[in-house]
């Protein structure tokens, strides 16, 4: 019975090696209808609140990240219904307070967005003209602010969550008579006045009066603002990717891709957006930089970075639904959805010759890891082996 369950046990460690292996090797980009399957039902159970009850976006958030997810898909009814939830008291609740623009930026700015993709899609007009009376209020309280960062929270502002409100203002110049251009432009100039004067970076924070940096740039905040950039401008775009590459990019151990919150060189403390840090690196930015290397045109980064998740994320999949981490985080799920399912909105998608041979992840990054799963694999058989030899000698020398 003992050489049975060791049998059972080295067949099981080599197995889920070689899963390992196959996980690391193979494309990553599918099985995103599965979780939103998954998304669904937890949405419906109340995953939403559970999320709300560990930081202060989580109910929005989830949401959110459900109905872009299903924008990219081409799922209409189920984007409609994460925006019902969206436009609810709710939803809204977070972002009381007197702020130049009402909810605050980050509430306006996601919601704006997820309304223009479901607009693209529908081409209603009810949906088109909420998209207009929307994206009017928002680029008003821009044009009246002195800074180019617009409060998120009374006397709290983030740089990201403008970002976010003025691709809106694009993809509504996309869809509809374009009308912000000056808007946006004079957004970028003082966006690249104001830059984080360490990494020329766009910073973490500012002061919401004046739109001067009040930190660094930071992972968390960067991974997102790199999703959206290529959405407004591709030349600003492109110059902030390439820092943000250089600055953030690691693999600790050697042993796969992974984004770090703070520059390299640079240390600080973990968040309630970064989350634990494992050696300076951020499990969040690093599922999000996903999404920004696919809408950046960096297609051997995000594929790197995806086949890396799929062995760090242990997914679970049944022919119905698939979850990382057994689903007991699924914002962590709805996440990785939306960034694996990217695509640009307002920017022409890039082509695999446009990629510029600089960013190129050497295939070799997977070395270590599958030398690491050889040695896992083997290791049973080579014990097994190596005690049979003793217990071989042991009898000749009885």
């Amino acid at each position: 019975m003992l050489r049975v369950v060791r049998l059972v046990l080295a067949v099981a460690i080599t197995a889920a090696a070689a899963l390992g292996v196959i996980r690391l090797t193979t494309p990553a980009d599918g099985g995103i209808p599965r979780q939103l399957a998954f998304l669904r039902a937890e949405l419906e159970s109340g995953a939403a609140e559970d999320a709300q009850e560990l930081f202060p976006e989580g109910y929005f958030f989830l949401h959110a990240l459900y109905g872009l997810t299903a924008v990219d898909m081409g799922d209409l009814s189920s984007a409609r219904w994460a925006l019902s939830h969206l436009e609810s008291d709710t939803a809204r609740a977070p972002f009381a307070g007197e702020m130049q623009l009402q909810y605050g930026v980050f509430y306006r700015g996601w919601v704006n967005w997820l309304r223009g993709g479901i607009a693209a899609l529908s081409r209603d007009p009810a949906d088109l003209r909420a998209l207009e009376e929307e994206s009017a209020a928002i680029a008003a309280a821009f044009d009246a602010s002195p800074t180019p960062y617009l409060a998120s929270y009374p006397g709290q502002a983030w740089p990201v969550d403008s970002t976010v409100a003025i691709a809106s203002l694009r993809l509504h110049d996309k869809l509809l008579t374009p009308a912000y251009d000056v808007t946006v432009i004079r957004w970028l100039a003082n966006v690249e006045a104001r830059l984080d004067p360490a990494t020329q970076l766009i910073p973490h924070t500012v002061d919401p009066d004046t739109g001067e940096p009040t930190s660094g740039a930071q992972g968390t905040s960067q991974s997102l603002i790199n999703r959206f950039l290529p959405e407004i401008d591709a030349e600003l775009a492109q110059a902030q990717y390439t820092r943000f590459r250089t600055w953030f990019l690691a693999a600790p151990l050697g042993l796969g891709p992974t984004v770090r919150e703070y520059p390299v060189g640079f240390d600080g403390p973990a968040n309630v957006d970064s989350g634990p840090l494992v050696l300076g690196t951020s499990l969040s930015a690093t599922v999000v930089t996903i999404g920004a290397a696919r809408l950046n045109g960096d297609r051997s980064l995000a594929t790197a970075l995806s086949q890396f998740g799929e062995v760090a994320g242990l997914p679970f999949s049944t022919p119905w639904t698939k979850r990382y981490a057994l689903g007991a985080a699924p914002i962590g799920d709805a996440f990785l959805a939306w960034s694996k399912s990217a695509r640009p909105w307002v920017a022409a998608a890039s082509s695999p010759e446009a990629e510029p041979p600089s960013r190129f992840i050497s295939h070799w990054w997977r070395l270590p890891l599958l030398m690491l799963f050889l040695a896992i694999g083997l290791t049973p058989w080579l014990t097994r082996a190596a005690l049979r030899r003793r217990k071989v000698a042991d009898s000749a020398a009885a």
